[in-house]
């Protein structure tokens, strides 16, 4: 990619890097790594991970502040709508930024440049590329300006963890969530019940309640406070 098309990049999301190499990285997918592996281009993907927990942080604060009497459950759900690939991939169709991207031919010619997964993956890699550069602040103003708004305006009104939780998870293909209890007790007018949540029946939350209902609802609270981390 050449230097204008970098400053014009990074002019859009309003931050100029002091290493550019940077985001150039941020904005290299693993299919043109591995196609162009002599030329020592490295792959977007530990930038990703990073930038997965730096989004998580930086949006629990715009949150916290914007929303001063929003319940804890409610803060959880508003963050995983916040973080999710549609999100993600809709701040990337307002920047453009899968025409910046470096795709392998395969994923060039199959349209990876619209891609939701890709183009949201690519969101994620840039901000932690921003946050290796300059710190939390140009991540805070870019949170702010794109995310901002759905803080301020939370889509949802109820408390149903249990939807939020199957919408994010089925953002991606093969996932599968199931509800288990664990532990029942007390007398039958005053039940408790102890219901684990399994993605790939792998454990990622649990709660109790006075009912099989609430119990699966404390779970999948505990789940998005989990996988929105």
């Amino acid at each position: 990619m050449n230097e204008k098309r970098l400053i014009e990049l990074q002019n859009k999301i309003g931050y100029t890097f002091n290493d550019s190499e940077l985001l150039k990285t941020a904005l290299t997918h693993s299919s043109y790594a591995n196609e162009n592996k002599k030329s020592g281009h490295i792959s977007n993907e530990r930038l990703e991970f990073l930038g997965d927990s730096v989004l998580g942080m930086t949006v629990a604060k715009l949150i916290y502040d914007t929303n001063p009497d929003m319940p804890e459950g409610q803060m959880t759900r508003l963050r995983a709508e916040m973080v999710c690939e549609k999100s993600l991939a809709s701040a990337a169709l307002l920047l453009d930024l899968g025409s910046y991207l470096l795709l392998g031919h395969g994923e060039e010619k199959s349209g990876g440049r619209e891609r939701p997964s890709i183009i949201a993956d690519a969101v994620e890699a840039v901000l932690a590329a921003m946050y290796l550069d300059g710190g939390f602040e140009p991540v805070r103003l870019f949170v702010t300006e794109y995310f901002g708004s759905r803080a301020a305006h939370s889509t949802f009104t109820n408390s149903d963890y249990k939807t939020s939780l199957q919408e994010l998870i089925q953002e991606k293909a093969g996932q599968t969530l199931s509800y288990h209890i664990i532990d029942e007790s007390g007398p039958d007018h005053l039940k408790s019940y102890t219901v684990e949540v399994r993605l790939n029946d792998r454990f990622i939350g649990r709660g109790t309640g006075k009912s099989k209902k609430e119990a699966e609802q404390k779970a999948a609270c505990a789940a998005l406070e989990e996988i929105t981390m």
